[in-house]
């Protein structure tokens, strides 16, 4: 007989963990399932992988933030199938769970890799912190060789994707390159490393203003990165990548932000999927067809009040779960569920050391350079999990762009900094 609670959250991340803790502060019994224990900050992955913040400034138990909360309960395993009409999960020793009035799915989404040939095999995701601290070992990896040939052998990044994520990964590797290399390896080694950031489209930071987007690519030519856009990789092998015009780019080490789509989850579970293998929910979140389901998150497509649809940003996530707890709390009360209101504080990107793009609030007020490197690090010293986090994210913040140095490490060898060993979705 399948254990039963009040409501059943899927997923640890933004939505999830907003949901339950919404929940939980009113007492509702909540079990929260995470394949991971802790909760982790996706927009700083690459700064993860670039050594600028460690994993405990970025990652944050579970139970600890849910420690006052007794009413949740937090289990770590992996969910292997979800019914959304009986509201049930399995988890992959076979325990059902079933939740009486709502089941929540914010399992987060995989990486997509357009069925690109050599993609899955020899490019490196960055979607979870096991992806970029083996991201960041295979960066070490290579720069360590290199100074064993006395910076004879060149470096060669390639980043595929022109979005935020790709965008700051090529910048923060790039100023690494420029400020940091020369500090602690020998010869000209910074001068024989590369950066390219390519892309199928001829822009970079789609869905910016075209300001935002010359501005970005202008700042990023200046710190070396080379721009390969308007053709679509056709491509990885295992020394670099080919595309669409017949051109081919070496690359010691491809990073893959090219997009996400669901995991086998969501495929699986009958509900109806939309672009990117996501679930269309309708306005309050819902699935059509199955009460007192709501998917959050990257796992939805979700559309506004303008029926516009948000893209997968953390802000769309935490706001989803904060709805949808609301939603379910309604229902517990007896009354109807409301449409999500989002509230639209718009986009932004970091750049490098001094240089961002912010799109503020839904009439898009555009700031850059300086001014907009402060508001992206006050935003996202406000959005992190815990006060010991912010604390240790502000100290090395504080050192790594002051002093152009890093100040954490990455254990591990070689061999764990494999790409064949990339994460799998928090479900």
């Amino acid at each position: 007989m399948a254990e039963t609670y009040e409501v059943i959250v899927v997923g640890g991340g933004f939505a999830g963990v907003e949901a339950a803790t919404k929940l939980g502060r009113v007492g509702v019994r909540t079990l929260l399932v995470d394949v991971h224990g802790y909760h982790q900050f996706q927009p700083l992955l690459y700064q993860l992988a670039t050594a600028q913040i460690g994993v405990s400034e970025l990652a944050r138990p579970l139970r600890s933030i849910f420690r006052n909360q007794p009413s949740v309960r937090v289990l770590t395993a992996r969910v292997a199938a979800v019914d959304p009409a009986g509201r049930t999960i399995t988890l992959t020793d076979g325990t059902v769970y079933e939740a009486d009035d709502a089941l929540i799915v914010a399992c987060g989404a995989e990486a997509n890799f357009f069925d690109t040939p050599g993609a899955r095999e020899n490019a490196y995701p960055l979607y979870s912190a096991t992806d970029a601290t083996r991201l960041g070992s295979k960066l070490v990896a290579l720069l360590d060789q290199a100074d064993k040939d006395n910076g004879q052998k060149p470096m060669n990044v390639a980043v595929v994707g022109a979005g935020p994520t790709g965008v700051e990964t090529a910048g923060a590797i790039a100023d690494a390159i420029n400020y940091v290399v020369p500090k602690l390896f020998v010869g000209d080694l910074a001068k024989r490393c590369s950066v390219a950031l390519v892309d199928m489209v001829d822009r970079t930071l789609g869905g910016f203003s075209k300001k935002s987007q010359a501005y970005a690519a202008s700042r990023l030519v200046e710190r070396g990165v080379r721009l390969k856009l308007g053709s679509a990789v056709t491509e990885v092998r295992p020394d670099g990548l080919s595309f669409a015009d017949g051109a081919t780019m070496d690359a010691d080490l491809v990073i893959w932000a090219g997009g996400l789509k669901a995991g086998p989850l969501l495929r699986e579970s009958g509900m109806p999927q939309g672009r990117g293998g996501r679930i269309d929910v309708a306005k309050d979140l819902t699935v059509p067809g199955y009460e007192g389901v709501y998917v959050l998150g990257d796992a939805a497509n979700i559309t506004d009040d303008r029926d516009e649809r948000l893209p997968q940003l953390g802000s769309v996530a935490k706001q989803s779960g904060a709805w949808a707890a609301r939603n379910i709390l309604a229902q517990r009360a007896g009354r109807p569920t409301e449409p999500f209101g989002y509230k639209d504080r718009g986009y932004m990107a970091m750049i490098g050391r001094g240089s961002a793009v912010a799109e503020l609030g839904r009439s898009r007020r555009l700031v850059r350079g300086p001014g907009a490197f402060l508001v992206w690090l006050a935003v996202h010293l406000a959005l992190l999990s815990g006060a010991s986090q912010k604390a240790r994210a502000l100290v090395s913040w504080i050192f790594a762009y002051l002093s152009h140095s890093r100040q954490h490490v990455f254990v591990g060898s070689p061999e764990q900094a494999d790409v064949q060993g990339s994460d799998r979705p928090a479900a």
